[in-house]
């Protein structure tokens, strides 16, 4: 599968998020060229403040491969993580972190705030943005205007 399909999948998980009254967004751990977790926010489901897509599909991962450490992963999501998605990334060894939209309130990739990537983290990681950028953009803002409405 290529990067776009990947993050079609994570856009799917978005849209699931959004049927369920949750913020849309979504993401998908690749492993191997596989997908091996999956993740939508459950912030209102769960009744948990760290229950983001990204965490979700983390502690999927971590299950899925019997490790916390997710070395060799890369992490498909639909918008540029916050600050507690980034460091978790971080502490998992995410190889590879694709996101869709930029986040210009809380992104930690770089928007906001540089989380990932920041010089004086043990940890690095490969970071690629804009694949559906527009279609990840769009599912948000038609999401919060049909909430303002």
């Amino acid at each position: 599968m290529t990067d776009q399909e990947f993050m079609e999948a994570a856009l799917a998980e978005a849209r699931q998020a959004a049927e369920a009254g949750e913020v849309p967004i979504g993401a998908v751990a690749v492993y191997d060229g596989a997908i091996i977790a999956r993740g939508q926010n459950r912030v209102l489901r769960d009744n948990d403040p760290t229950a983001h897509a990204e965490i979700v599909a983390l502690r999927a991962a971590a299950m899925a491969l019997g490790n916390y450490r997710l070395n060799g992963c890369t992490l498909y999501v639909t918008l540029e993580p916050c600050a507690m998605c980034a460091g978790a990334m971080i502490h998992a060894r995410i190889d590879r972190l694709v996101y869709a939209a930029a986040d210009p309130k809380a992104g930690a990739a770089g928007s906001v705030l540089t989380v990932l990537n920041h010089p004086k983290l043990n940890h690095q990681m490969q970071v690629e943005q804009g694949i559906l950028a527009d279609e990840s953009a769009e599912l948000l803002r038609s999401f919060f205007r049909e909430r303002r409405a």
